[in-house]
């Protein structure tokens, strides 16, 4: 039984799952699960970070250089992404 008419040109390129899902992480020479990977590392980092930098806000003495530390080894992981992606100058790696 089908739901209703299919598109099978949507993947293709241009077309819009194409557009949503794929055209990204193909700019940054990724495939779909490598960038869905990586981003969810990088935003898992970043709600940990975010947690230890509140947590730091209350009780000053705990997680003293964990926020930073956080910044800056994914400001260093960005940075070697970018200079490692297939576009000559891309406005975003992640």
């Amino acid at each position: 039984m089908s739901n209703g008419p299919t598109n099978p040109t949507a993947a293709q390129p241009g077309g819009l799952l194409d557009r949503l899902l794929f055209a990204h992480p193909r700019t940054v020479g990724e495939s779909y699960a490598e960038h869905a990977g990586i981003a969810s590392r990088f935003g898992a980092t970043m709600v940990a970070g975010g947690v230890k930098c509140l947590i730091h806000a209350v009780v000053p003495s705990v997680f003293e250089r964990s926020a930073s530390d956080c910044v800056a080894r994914l400001n260093g992981e960005l940075t070697r992404r970018r200079a490692a992606a297939t576009n000559v100058d891309p406005d975003y790696v992640i």
